[in-house]
């Protein structure tokens, strides 16, 4: 089976990153109600977002990340992404992350593309494990990772500064 066969079901399909992607980007990446599950702190500018977009063709080999598209097949609208990061060839394993936008979740999409994304790591790039550190308060992202096989590895205490304290993280992991 190709790596084009794995990355879609009959209802969505997970594409590489386009430049016409760039403004979806740009909203989901400036969303401050979903800083709180990344990383992200600061606004990024169209320009960096463009610049990514350019570079995002690169090897996941030369760029330890992976970002691809969620695209329903029904009406070709592009309503999320899925990242593989901290990608250590050496080790074979990897982060993961999903993002589906508010008005197209409860439909199964991120369920279905953590399915396909896990085959393709799989069966394509030959990966051992992968793993997700997930807000312990979050529950629907756990059990999303639960309803895919990952397990529960760890806690990672006060691992998060919200407006309310310190919150932990949970670590999840999928051997392969």
């Amino acid at each position: 089976m190709s790596a084009c066969q794995i990355l879609e079901d009959e209802e969505i399909r997970l594409r590489a990153v386009e430049p016409a992607d760039a403004d979806l980007l740009y909203l989901w990446e400036n969303d401050t109600h979903l800083w709180q599950y990344g990383s992200t702190v600061t606004p990024f500018s169209r320009h960096i977002l463009q610049e990514y977009v350019r570079n995002a063709q690169a090897d996941i080999y030369e760029a330890k990340q992976l970002r691809l598209m969620i695209v329903q097949k029904s009406n070709g609208k592009t309503v999320g992404s899925i990242d593989l990061y901290d990608f250590d060839p050496r080790n074979r394993r990897a982060g993961i992350g999903v993002l589906v936008v508010e008005e197209s979740r409860n439909q199964h999409i991120a369920t279905r593309s953590l399915q396909l994304l896990v085959t393709y790591c799989r069966d394509i790039l030959l990966l051992h494990q992968l793993y997700a550190d997930v807000q312990a308060s979050n529950a629907i992202s756990l059990q999303l990772f639960a309803n895919v096989g990952f397990v529960h590895a760890g806690v990672k205490k006060d691992w998060l500064q919200t407006a309310s304290g310190y919150e932990d993280v949970v670590l999840l992991q999928k051997i392969l």
